[in-house]
């Protein structure tokens, strides 16, 4: 997730694309199954621009679980 800086605070959700500052409006939950348990949810935060292209990296390694809009993103999922 992001981490908090001087810059922001711990309620601003920034997009995990590199470089992009723009406020999160996804939370992609992915699971990598060679170390982490079944039920282990890893989240990125995604802004519109870059959800479709941070979902892709994920799925192309079977990585992804689901995406959900950033407010629920610890709800209980797939």
């Amino acid at each position: 997730m992001t981490e908090s800086t001087p810059e922001t605070g711990p309620d601003e959700l920034q997009c995990s694309a590199k470089g992009c500052r723009a406020d999160a409006v996804w939370a992609l939950r992915w699971n990598n199954p060679k170390i982490h348990t079944p039920d282990r949810r890893k989240i990125w935060l995604a802004c519109d621009e870059h959800r479709t292209s941070l979902s892709a990296f994920l799925d192309r390694r079977d990585f992804l679980k689901d995406v959900v809009p950033v407010a629920d993103r610890d709800a209980p999922g797939a």
